[in-house]
């Protein structure tokens, strides 16, 4: 038996680090000790704030996060850890290795090694904790399909909105401006690729976007937008900033929270479209081609191209987790990625 300790949602605005003992593992599964753990803060404070829908799995294509979203809850997805015990059945070639799995923050847990993605050589085990958002960016620019010399806005530069415009940043386009209200993160898209970066509650920030966007070019709007901000009253400014025919990727999950969108105007005249992106499947036109191997794969050539490392503020002991979530809640504008030891 072993004892783990697991960061547990207990009720909105409340964590607790709960023990509980492991059984041995079973025949065709290892025991895996953490770590490290990162805190994905668009979807894990939608947890800690009860936000989440009570009719929805919570993932069902992670069997670590299978069951409906309902308190107490054990949450998260990026985790690494060496694997310590092996249950019968499994090939001694596991043993000692250090393997990623999209798993809940817990000093222990048991998987399949079909739940387990080992550490390509040359990444360090912080590196590989970017793997679910580096692949989430990935499956963004998949589905958004931006062109040579378009005009891109991404709203929303947390942690998935640096790494896709960190992404966007490579390739050629005419024009690449993003959005955020804290500080901080404008900074670091402004280091990481973007042209511009601008505050969006600010009174004329459309009009400066537009200003960025258009330059001398005789037609106005994005070709290519993302709402990557979490924030439903951003998708109606991604809108309006849309140029005629433009794209308006949807990558943000809302959970509970409404999204009042006004459509009458340039939305139906201007032939705008909105596509819903998710890293949980592959687009069907895409399948041919791709599917969720060739996907990772390319994720960890991102993962080497961009540096992602860069992009870790805080350290955090796995007992100090009801210090962390107060900080993301309420001080948002002083974290970017937030990582646990254990």
């Amino acid at each position: 038996m072993t004892t783990n300790r697991a960061i547990t949602f207990t009720a909105p605005g409340q964590v607790e680090l709960r023990e509980e003992r492991l059984p041995a593992p079973a025949p065709g599964q290892a025991l895996v000790q953490t770590i490290t753990s990162a805190i994905s803060p668009g979807s894990e404070l939608l947890i800690f704030r009860g936000q989440f829908p009570p009719d929805l799995a919570v993932d069902e294509s992670i069997p670590a996060l299978s069951g409906q979203f309902a308190f107490p809850l054990k949450y998260g997805y990026s985790t690494v850890g060496r694997v310590i015990t092996l249950g019968e059945d499994v090939p001694d070639t596991w043993l000692g290795q250090v393997v990623f799995a999209f798993h809940p923050h817990e000093s222990h847990f048991l998987a399949a090694p079909a739940e387990l993605i080992p550490i390509p050589p040359g990444f360090t085990a912080e590196e590989a904790l970017f793997l679910p958002n580096m692949e989430t960016a990935v499956t963004f620019l998949l589905d958004g399909q931006p062109l040579i010399g378009e005009q891109v806005a991404v709203f929303g530069q947390g942690i998935v909105g640096l790494l896709t415009t960190a992404l966007l940043s490579r390739l050629p386009l005419a024009s690449l401006v993003t959005l955020d209200k804290y500080a901080m993160r404008r900074e670091t898209s402004l280091r990481i690729g973007a042209a511009a970066s601008l505050d969006p509650a600010s009174p004329d920030a459309l009009e400066r976007l537009e200003a960025h966007l258009q330059e001398d070019r005789p037609y106005r709007g994005a070709d290519l937008v993302y709402e990557l901000s979490g924030a439903p009253a951003a998708l109606d400014q991604a809108i309006a900033a849309a140029g005629y025919h433009g794209r308006v990727v949807i990558g943000s999950w809302y959970g509970s929270k409404p999204a009042a969108l006004h459509l009458g105007g340039r939305f139906h005249r201007d032939r705008i479209r909105l596509i819903g992106s998710q890293v949980s499947t592959i687009a069907p036109p895409l399948r041919g081609r791709w599917d969720t191997a060739r996907r990772l794969e390319t994720a960890w050539e991102m993962i080497r191209a961009v540096e992602p490392v860069q992009l870790i503020t805080h350290h955090f002991p796995i007992e100090d987790a009801a210090q962390v979530y107060d900080l993301l809640d309420r001080q948002p504008d002083r974290a970017i990625q937030v990582v646990f030891t254990y």
